[in-house]
């Protein structure tokens, strides 16, 4: 068969083959979720990053983002959800045992935050790799502000297995090789950011947010005001991913293609290496201060915002870019997702199930290549539904026809039923069913979404935001308490420790080079 003639239906079809419905349960999964550290008022902790937590800078399980206060938890690749969100468990157990009375915020947008300055800028070290870290943290703090960094989400990292890829390619009669595997993994990612808007609908727990956050920015949107600074759009999913968030005037302007490998690569080294007028205010040099890395639209390939990344493992000191091109992609990383403030662990088992059928739909729908209007209307889409996701008779745009979000929802969800069914019979179970099910109910019945069970418990208790998060910090905490470890245990965590803080010793001992030659050395790989 040609691969021209194949369709979503004859790509779902061959999933009920041997070869496929054996490699199918062999899905990967990993995740990355980010959590402020809160003293027990719910303010900021502005504590540093507790030592017996081990280096941030060489911790493989437990690290920092933006600022000292953000913590990351990250999982390795598996197979069984189970697994993951008992990796995921142990090591909030550990973390809690490690933080004193400070608690861990279960939700995406902050908890009260006096001001810009108060957030302290993560640190790593005496190293110039630690110190590169730390300065393209002070360029995020000098162009964005500090107070989107200490937004928090939850990233999603899949993959398909090797034998899944040799079936794929066979029935595709094509090769099975890195750039093959790789145009595949970006006709998934057109497909997802075509359907991007679905995430936040479904997933979106962020639709009110402490006023503090705003710092002047009240007049952006018409909220409305609960309690004594607790501000919410009625209809929103997820604040997190709107202009309050993880968005910016100048990468609004770049085209970042996502049609294949080569030319997303190519998109993004231009982006790096274009100059910026706007942020060239700020010095980026050993004689003035180091304000940022450089004063191009991004420092760096991680400044690019974006619901969905293709991924390479990249080795020391190897760009994103450089590490995509000399291996392709190996995963994609979700980004769109909230923190579930329902979940202790910020995101929960029936999650896993959805997002697999949702990913594997995206790859065996057909994909065309985004054509500028395709790219803009799915971004539109997008920004409508985090804004007034659950707005009664919301309009969204698909192939430049309007049509409503529920609609589109409702003939989605019967190609998704399709694909969870495949998955039961690859998995002997009947969870993805399930899972669609559960999900489609968030379609029919918009209260039962997360924005929207957080938004009612605001108004029905007429609480703040700040204090219901407060509680759950508090609830979730004990939870923990009382978990047993299941993976790790708890001098395992402590030897994971001391061994990060022996490496980041080591990278500080090996340095030979000033800072601002390591700089021009990076830049000029």
């Amino acid at each position: 068969m040609s691969i021209h003639s194949l369709t979503f239906a004859n790509r779902l079809a061959a999933l009920s083959q041997p070869q496929f419905q054996a490699s199918l349960p062999n899905i990967k999964h990993g995740v990355e979720r980010e959590a402020l550290r809160v003293n027990p008022s719910g303010g900021l902790a502005t504590t540093n990053h507790p030592e017996a937590l081990g280096a941030k800078l060489t911790h493989d399980t437990i690290t920092t983002d933006f600022s000292e206060s953000l913590m990351e938890f990250i999982t390795p690749p598996e197979k069984e959800p189970k697994t993951t969100l008992d990796q995921l468990a142990d090591i909030h157990k550990f973390v809690y045992e490690s933080i004193g009375e400070e608690t861990l915020w279960p939700m995406s947008m902050p908890c009260f935050v006096n001001k810009d300055t108060s957030i302290p800028i993560a640190q790593y070290g005496s190293s110039n790799v630690a110190k590169m870290k730390e300065v393209y943290r002070t360029g995020l703090h000098n162009r964005y502000g500090s107070m989107m960094q200490v937004i928090a989400g939850v990233h999603f990292n899949f993959s398909f297995s090797d034998e899944f890829w040799q079936a794929w390619c066979d029935l595709h009669e094509v090769e099975n090789n890195v750039d093959n595997r790789s145009s595949y993994y970006f006709d998934l990612i057109r497909n997802f950011r075509t359907l991007s808007w679905l995430i936040p609908y479904l997933y979106g727990a962020s639709p009110a947010l402490c006023q503090s956050f705003l710092a002047g920015k009240e007049n952006m949107f018409p909220f409305k005001k609960l309690g004594k600074g607790t501000l919410y759009l009625p209809y929103a999913t997820s604040l997190r991913m709107s202009d309050l968030g993880y968005t910016n005037s100048e990468q609004s302007a770049l085209n970042i293609s996502y049609n294949n490998l080569s030319s997303y690569v190519s998109s993004v080294r231009e982006a790096i290496n274009t100059p910026s007028d706007q942020y060239a205010t700020f010095s980026s040099n050993e004689k003035d201060g180091w304000q940022q890395l450089n004063s191009n639209v991004l420092q760096i390939e991680n400044e690019l915002y974006s619901p969905i990344r293709p991924k390479q493992v990249a080795k020391s000191l190897e760009k994103p870019s450089d590490a995509l091109e000399n291996r392709g992609v190996s995963y994609i990383e979700v980004r769109a997702l909230d923190v579930n403030p329902f979940s202790p662990l910020g995101i929960d088992e029936n999650q896993f199930y959805f997002l697999d059928v949702f990913l594997l739909y995206c790859l065996l729908e057909e994909s065309p290549k985004f054509t500028q209007p395709a790219y803009d209307e799915s971004e539109s889409n997008l920004d409508a539904v985090v804004i007034e996701g659950r707005k009664p008779g919301l309009m969204l745009t698909h192939e430049g026809k309007a049509i409503s979000l529920t609609d589109w929802s409702t003939e989605l969800f019967t190609k998704l039923r399709d694909v969870a069914k495949t998955l039961d019979e690859a998995n002997l179970n009947a969870k993805y069913s399930a899972a669609v099910e559960s999900e489609f109910e968030k379609i029919t019945n918009p209260s039962n979404t997360p924005s929207a069970k957080w938004l009612n418990t605001l108004i029905d208790h007429e609480i703040d935001n700040s204090t219901l998060g407060l509680e759950l910090a508090d609830e979730y905490k004990k939870y923990a308490s009382g978990l047993n470890y299941l993976h790790m245990t708890q001098d395992m965590f402590r030897q994971q420790a001391e061994e990060s803080i022996q490496s980041r010793v080591q990278i500080e001992q090996a340095d030979s080079k000033a800072f601002s030659e390591f700089i021009h050395d990076y830049f000029a790989q």
